[in-house]
C-alpha cells in the first residue's frame, strides 16, 4: 500500500504547514476547509511558506517551493477534496465531538481504500476510531509546528489499526520528510506533548496561582536552561484556541487558565503568533 494522493482536513496553522510539506516532497495534496474566509487565510499562510521552505532548505532559491505553492488545492467540497484520495489527515480543532463528526462526514464520501490519520494532539485515537467507518484504516499522525524543521513524525494505532496502514503511513512520513517515529501503545500526547503538555501546564498553574507573571516565567526557564523560547512563548505559538482546549478538560487550576485565555486573550482576538498577539506581540 502506497499512499499518494493526500488530502488535509483543517488549513489552520499546523494544517497549512502540513499540506506545504506534503507538497514540497513531491506528493499532491489537496486542503479542505469549511469556509471560504478560511480559504482565504490558508491561501495567505501558503503564500508564506514559499519564502519559509525556500530559505531553510534551497538558500533563498524559490523556484522548488514555488512549484510546490503552485501543485496545491482548496476546496470547501469534502466529497470533492477527498473523491481521488489515498490519504487523509485531519487536523481540525482539538474537539472530540468536531473530530467524531468530521469522521463520520468523512466515511460517507471518502473511497473504500482511502487510509484516515487524525493529528489530535492529546485525543486518544481509539476515541475516534468508531466514527470513522474503517478502524483498521485509522490511526493518528501528529506532527510538531515549524514541520520543515521539527519533523516528528508520531506514528501511533489502536489495537484495531491493522499493520498494513500502520506501515504505509511509516513510509509515506519517510517520504515526506520526517522523522518517523513508532508509538508502540496508545498514549494520551504521543511522546512529544507527554512531554511539553505537563511542562505547559506547571507554567499556567504558575501564572494563575499568582507566583509570578509570563515574561518572568518565560526569562526564568530560558535563563535556568538555555532553551531558545519560554513555555508562554510556546503557547502562543502552539495557538491560544488549542491551549483553551486542552486546559478546559484539566484540574480545577487548568480550567481557572482556560478561564483566563477565553476572557483576556481569546475573546479579544488575541490568539497567538499566527494573529499577531498572544501573551506578546509580534509583527
Amino acid at each position: 500500500m502506497i499512499l499518494t494522493n493526500t488530502t488535509v482536513l483543517g488549513t489552520g496553522v499546523l494544517g497549512a504547514q502540513i499540506i506545504f510539506q506534503t507538497a514540497y516532497h513531491g506528493l499532491p495534496v489537496v486542503g479542505y476547509d469549511i469556509t471560504e474566509q478560511a480559504l482565504e487565510a490558508a491561501n495567505h499562510r501558503l503564500d508564506s511558506l514559499v519564502q519559509t521552505y525556500a530559505d531553510y532548505f534551497d538558500a533563498g532559491d524559490r523556484s522548488k517551493a514555488q512549484a510546490a505553492r503552485d501543485s496545491i488545492r482548496l476546496s470547501m467540497d469534502l466529497a470533492d477534496a477527498v473523491k481521488d484520495a489515498d490519504f487523509v489527515i485531519e487536523a481540525v480543532p482539538e474537539s472530540l465531538d468536531i473530530k467524531q463528526g468530521t469522521y463520520e462526514a468523512l466515511a460517507a464520501v471518502a473511497p473504500e481504500r482511502t487510509v484516515f490519520a487524525t493529528n489530535s494532539s492529546t485525543l486518544l485515537p481509539s476515541a475516534i476510531a468508531p466514527h470513522t467507518g474503517r478502524p483498521e484504516k485509522f490511526l493518528a499522525l501528529h506532527y510538531a509546528n515549524h514541520v520543515w524543521q521539527n519533523n516528528t513524525g508520531e506514528i501511533m494505532g489502536t489495537a484495531l489499526t491493522g499493520s498494513e496502514a500502520f506501515e504505509a503511513v511509516v513510509d509515506f512520513a519517510e517520504r515526506t520528510g520526517l522523522v518517523a517515529i513508532r508509538v508502540l501503545k496508545e498514549q494520551p500526547g504521543y511522546l512529544l506533548n507527554s512531554l511539553l503538555v505537563p511542562f505547559l501546564q506547571a507554567a499556567s498553574h504558575l501564572l494563575v496561582n499568582g507566583v509570578a507573571d509570563a515574561p518572568t516565567i518565560d526569562k526564568t526557564w530560558k535563563l535556568g536552561t538555555g532553551a531558545p523560547k519560554g513555555p508562554f512563548e510556546i503557547y502562543d505559538i502552539v495557538g491560544l484556541n488549542t491551549a483553551y482546549n486542552i486546559s478546559s478538560m484539566g484540574d480545577e487550576t487548568s480550567k481557572k487558565f482556560a478561564a483566563l485565555l477565553k476572557n483576556e486573550y481569546i475573546e479579544k482576538g488575541k490568539l497567538g503568533a499566527a494573529t499577531g498577539e498572544g501573551f506578546y506581540k509580534y509583527n
